[in-house]
């Protein structure tokens, strides 16, 4: 039972905080402690009603139910997941930089949500960041049902797929694909490939809060990944990928080749 807490206290800063109010928000919802449906992300009370505190626990809580709870906690795995990856290692010491990636992607979630009527945000803000990982580690190679293999940078879409075809679904992973574009698109592809200016930053008030943790390459650079290794025995891997259900669609797990967690 010790290594629950060691575990816990291990969790980066934001990722730990991004978890632990969504788990606690969805379990109060789930025993009547909060009403979800006063929590969710509505045009009219929001708007209207000025019920500003939606577009935060629109993403924080969900409506857990008998019915959707494997859903929740595969969203809970790629949320600790992917956001600890990122949060460690291409933003590892620029918390401020990482900070400014939620808040934008949460706000783009809002705005999105608020148009398309998507009263939970959680499917999508995960899948925004999933897809920012993959494309700053595009060319690892990663595993999914069958055995089938490709590239990172190619793993939101088969996610999106799926779901389209199985169960007819996909607005929520094409959302979260959109808002991670638009986030990777502005913060590394058109200043650094196109040759565009830099049209978002992060906020120098961040950096105040959150200052760096060590200096080096300049931010923004996308990590240069190593060559991809070949995958280990099954038994061996570690390290999560694939599956992220929308419609309690389970779409199994697959691997980073070469990586532990």
């Amino acid at each position: 039972m010790a290594e629950l807490p060691d575990w816990f206290k291990s969790i980066p800063y934001f990722t730990k905080r991004w978890l632990s109010l969504t788990a606690i928000l969805t379990v109060a919802g789930r025993f009547g402690v909060l009403n979800p449906f006063n929590y969710m992300l509505f045009y009219e009370p929001f708007i209207k009603k000025f019920e500003i505190w939606r577009a935060a626990t629109a993403l924080l809580m969900y409506p857990l139910s008998p019915g959707n709870g494997f859903h929740f906690l595969v969203n809970c795995y790629f949320l600790y997941s992917y956001s600890v990856r990122l949060e460690t290692d291409s933003f590892g010491g620029r918390p401020a930089d990482y900070f400014f990636l939620l808040i934008f992607n949460w706000i783009c979630c809002v705005i999105i949500g608020l148009l398309a009527n998507i009263p939970v945000l959680m499917d999508p803000m995960v899948l925004s960041i999933l897809y920012v990982w993959c494309q700053l580690n595009k060319d690892v190679i990663v595993s999914f049902w069958f055995g089938t293999r490709f590239k990172a940078m190619y793993l939101p879409w088969v996610l999106f797929g799926f779901n389209l075809i199985i169960s007819g679904g996909g607005l929520q992973e094409l959302v979260g694909i959109i808002v991670g574009h638009i986030y990777f698109f502005l913060m590394f592809k058109y200043p650094q490939e196109m040759g565009g200016p830099q049209l978002i930053q992060t906020p120098q008030i961040f950096y105040k809060f959150f200052p760096n943790q060590r200096t080096g390459h300049s931010f923004g650079q996308p990590p240069t990944r190593a060559t991809p290794t070949a995958a280990p025995a099954a038994g061996n891997q570690q390290q999560g990928e694939g599956g992220f259900n929308f419609r309690r669609h389970d779409w199994g797990r697959g691997y980073v080749l070469g990586q532990q967690q």
